[in-house]
């Protein structure tokens, strides 16, 4: 349920939602357009992990791309994401040397991905043309990682760096603001007690 609290029976107390995900604009620096994204718990402001926080995230990701194809980026442990796609049936595209492409896994994949690979850090990009070969940023992710993300973000709905441990994604995008995140977002995570907010 998306609300922002409700009283508890017989206390008189509100009820917050045991989930929170934060939305807020972020200053990378430059002309660097941004938005973190943390996903913690209510009470306590821990990130959230484990199946519920893939469930989530899982939910977030295709609403965010909304009518665009998105991929999955895998620039290290690469080994492993191999195995665990032949392993779940997901398609996997060799992209660079040390980079690996997951186009358009669907929900209940990414809930896979994020589940399993919770502990690493791993790129999302959206767009009308990603599910083209782009040399120069999977090459760029090869050797940089999701810095690489920097340079080539203008081209893309979003670019977005994962990282479920902390409970956190930095998404780079021209057009999704915090606001346009939050408008996105909030049909997709309804069936789960969670709270959306701007903090500041």
């Amino acid at each position: 349920m998306n609300t922002s609290g409700a009283a508890a029976p017989g206390s008189g107390a509100l009820a917050l939602p045991p989930f929170s995900l934060d939305v807020q604009a972020l200053d990378l620096g430059g002309d660097v357009k941004a938005v973190g994204l943390e996903l913690v718990e209510t009470e306590n402001r821990e990130p959230v992990h484990g199946k519920d926080a893939a469930e989530i995230w899982s939910a977030v990701f295709p609403a965010l791309a909304g009518s665009d194809p998105y991929v999955v980026d895998f620039f290290s442990h690469i080994d492993r994401a191999r195995e665990f796609c032949k392993l779940h049936e997901i398609a996997l595209r060799e992209a660079a040397e040390r980079c690996v492409v997951l186009p358009q896994p669907n929900q209940e994949q990414l809930r896979q991905i994020f589940e399993r690979f919770e502990g690493e850090t791993f790129g999302i990009r959206a767009s009308k043309d990603v599910q083209s070969t782009d040399a120069a940023l999977e090459g760029d992710l090869s050797k940089r990682g999701l810095d690489a993300y920097q340079q080539a973000y203008n081209r893309y709905t979003f670019c977005a760096i994962c990282e479920p441990e902390d409970g956190w994604v930095t998404l780079l995008s021209e057009s999704l603001w915090p606001s346009e995140v939050i408008r996105r977002v909030r049909p997709a995570v309804q069936p789960f007690d969670i709270h959306i907010g701007r903090p500041n």
